[in-house]
């Protein structure tokens, strides 16, 4: 249940709590919360969200919720509940992409997240790029609205096909490649093509664009397109996002021949694909072409990012489209922030230019063979309970089932409390998940021997439970 009565109610025993707590208590967890209050994790969180609001509560993705440390007079007399009727129903969760973005605290390993950990990012190579661009007076004026043009070419080059510096826009990362598309291609209210799983910070976008994310499953050689058509046909939506190379979460590679067919069916429909390269300089070559690369008639809209295989804070995207969807999109951006930071692009194009980009990417392939192995090597000899579903050729997860009745959050929190971090599966489904699942990711740790120590914590997980 988490209809609005439900929320008070449970927001106003927590705040009752908070009133007998010390600053800096924490609250139970949201797994004890549903259990002793029969409430679900929507109305968990928006109660949490509330006390929040009202200056009570500070929340710590991934260690959970706990009492402020000051409350003073003005925040207690503060009375935020009118805007829970003005804001409506829209509520976006961001518990899952918060989680996913939050640093582990001291002495926790990092099983999850999904950017390069610290020791593996070029940062000398970043610095010196950043260094030759913000020397230059010109990076400090206006740049071309849809991106600089020395960085949109480099962008047209990498999606490759027919693609033309014209129909790239540079946007603040692939999130905001994700955020624009799905706005610009669908009406609040209508439905939007997923895998599932698939990627929360897409459910998440999809959710604050007001669409309708419907599940279309994947196996292990990506989304299946009978279901894809049978999909489109049953919920007439014009949009399929998705993504084909080292599919988060799976890992799973959509081979040529369904690449094909699944280009067919969007024509088919009339429909628009999203694909989501957040992948591509993460696998071995040779990887299939993108589809992007394939599309001859302009379904196709094509998201290339850098952050993933360089650093966080790199956040910048090429987005390839073409026609009126293409002026959508660069509308879509100049209304909301005009364009990316000129400095910022300048710097991304002085270090894919550089001979340390090419060095960058040949290093980081090749740790992320080393790490993967052992991560599976690990769970082998740490969690033999656990089934790898597939061993992908590259990225940087492992799709993880957990034998049949596990309670997938009590895993999750345990292994918390024993100082590891991993991802639940139920976070990457739009509807319910098919069983209980993780995704464990082997790149976010600082060094070999700290990823062996955190399997043997999660491993020691299921020797507790035994």
């Amino acid at each position: 249940m988490n209809d609005d009565s439900s929320i008070v109610r449970l927001a106003a025993i927590l705040r009752d709590e908070t009133e007998r707590a010390r600053p800096g208590d924490r609250l139970p967890s949201s797994r004890e919360l549903m259990r002793r209050h029969g409430v679900s994790p929507v109305t968990v969180s928006r109660a949490i969200a509330q006390l929040s609001a009202e200056g009570r509560v500070v929340t710590r993705p991934g260690s959970g919720a706990f009492v402020a440390p000051t409350r003073g007079r003005a925040a207690e007399a503060l009375d935020l509940s009118w805007q829970t009727v003005a804001l409506d129903d829209r509520m976006v969760d961001d518990s899952a992409v918060s989680g996913l973005l939050a640093r582990p605290a001291d002495g926790v390993i990092p099983l999850t997240g999904g950017y390069l950990s610290p020791d593996l990012r070029p940062l000398s190579a970043l610095s010196a790029a950043a260094a030759r661009a913000v020397r230059r007076p010109e990076s400090w004026s206006l740049p071309p609205l849809n991106g600089d043009p020395g960085l949109r070419r480099w962008f047209a080059s990498e999606a490759g096909g027919t693609a033309t510096p014209d129909d790239v826009l540079v946007v603040s990362g692939g999130q905001a490649g994700l955020t624009h598309a799905l706005r610009a291609l669908a009406a609040p209210g209508r439905p939007v093509l997923v895998e599932t799983p698939t990627y929360p910070g897409a459910l998440a976008a999809a959710k604050a664009a007001g669409l309708r994310a419907t599940a279309v499953p994947v196996d292990q050689d990506g989304v299946r397109p009978d279901l894809l058509a049978e999909a489109f046909a049953v919920t007439g939506a014009r949009v399929f996002l998705c993504q084909p190379t080292l599919h988060n979460p799976t890992g799973a590679t959509l081979p040529l021949e369904r690449r094909e067919q699944v280009l067919a069916v969007a024509r088919a429909a009339g429909a628009f694909v999203i694909e989501d390269d957040y992948a591509r300089y993460l696998g071995a070559d040779p990887i299939p072409p993108s589809l992007g690369s394939m599309d001859t008639n302009g379904t196709v809209v094509h998201i290339i990012s850098l952050s993933k295989i360089s650093a966080p804070s790199m956040r910048v995207a090429g987005v390839i489209a073409r026609g009126p969807a293409a002026h959508r999109l660069r509308a879509s951006q100049v209304v909301e922030s005009f364009f990316v930071a000129r400095p910022l692009q300048e710097a991304a194009l002085e270090f894919v230019s550089s001979p340390a980009w090419r060095r960058h990417l040949a290093a980081v392939r090749q740790e992320i063979l080393v790490r993967q192995g052992a991560l599976l090597s690990g769970l082998a000899r740490y969690v033999p309970q656990a089934e790898v579903e597939l061993r992908p050729q590259g990225g940087f997860h492992v799709w993880v089932r957990l034998p049949q009745g596990t309670d997938e959050a009590a895993v999750v929190e345990a292994a918390q409390r024993k100082g590891v971090l991993v991802s639940p599966g139920r976070i990457y489904y739009p509807s319910e998940p098919p069983g209980p699942r993780i995704r464990l990711t082997h790149i976010a740790s600082s060094s070999l021997a700290e990823l062996d120590e955190g399997v043997r914590r999660l491993g020691a997980v299921f020797q507790d439970t035994r």
